[in-house]
């Protein structure tokens, strides 16, 4: 009898996210752990009684999601993990804090429905925050010539050079879009935009989406009103509006959602797999076939 799916849910934040744990459960995992408000120099001693209560033949029974609202406390959080293991004696982990790693693999698969990745020209506004900076890397994986956009220039040309670390041979422009005259000409002449900004902002007024003749795939990844491209209802799947196909932050959080449970149960594969950005979706890729 093989030994039960075990989660181990560890949160930076003082509460542990409802719903993660939800989509856990609904992933097929039988026994939820779930440690709020941890901090980093906690991470050894959690990981330590998970790799040392089962032998190396049920290790891939176990496995750990790190979640929560801070993605920079999240990636600390990942990073003591994986210094925690040694030898065989590991299991597997997901990062998806805020959702991050998730909603920007199912932004950028939304776009490649449409229009090949490889060297395709892409605008990210709002690069600077967590999904923002993985659409980014994940569009420059993929071959894209990226256009980083920010409300200040030095702040996307910070998110290049961290991309940079990771895809030396990213193709990325930062550039400063704050007013909509900045933003007219960011969008002149790319077929992809993805605009991740904060709840509430809009970024691209609907008399821009329609000016912007090179377009042909925008993705808004804001739900709450006033949305963070005009016009775009939140619900939009491959809705056209003047020839642009958008898609609003729900019509891509089904996409989201499946490549959530499917992390999850991926995670059960092996004992040694550490699912961040680009694993995360490779798991989307194969989910479109």
């Amino acid at each position: 009898m093989s030994r039960p799916k075990i989660l181990i849910q560890l949160d930076p934040d003082p509460h542990s996210s409802v719903f993660d744990a939800v989509v856990a459960i609904d992933s097929g995992v039988d026994q939820l752990l779930r440690y709020a408000n941890v901090q980093p120099d906690q991470v050894r001693d959690l990981v330590h009684g998970a790799i040392f209560t089962r032998g190396p033949k049920d290790l891939h029974r176990t496995a750990i999601f790190i979640g929560g609202t801070d993605v920079a406390a999240g990636e600390q959080l990942l990073q003591r993990v994986t210094e925690s293991f040694f030898g065989s004696l590991r299991v597997s982990v997901l990062l998806d804090a805020s959702g991050a790693n998730t909603t920007a693999a199912a932004a950028v698969l939304a776009a490649a429905r449409h229009v090949p990745l490889a060297d395709a020209s892409a605008l990210v506004l709002a690069a600077t925050g967590p999904v923002g900076q993985r659409a980014v890397q994940l569009l420059a994986r993929e071959g894209a010539q990226v256009r980083v956009a920010s409300r200040r220039e030095d702040r996307a040309a910070a998110v290049c050079q961290r991309v940079m670390a990771k895809v030396p041979d990213a193709r990325l422009s930062p550039l400063a879009a704050a007013d909509p005259e900045s933003i007219r000409q960011a969008l002149e002449g790319v077929s992809i935009v993805i605009a991740a900004g904060a709840a509430g902002i809009e970024l691209i007024p609907a008399e821009l989406l329609h000016q912007a003749k090179d377009l042909r795939v925008a993705v808004d990844l804001n739900a709450v009103p006033p949305l963070g491209i005009g016009g775009v209802d939140v619900t939009a799947q491959a809705e056209s509006h003047a020839g642009v196909l958008c898609y609003g932050a729900i019509g891509v959080g089904s996409t989201k959602m499946k490549i959530h449970k499917a992390a999850i149960a991926a995670l059960f594969a092996a004992n040694d797999q550490i699912l961040d950005a680009e694993e995360v979706f490779e798991i989307g890729r194969e989910l479109a076939g």
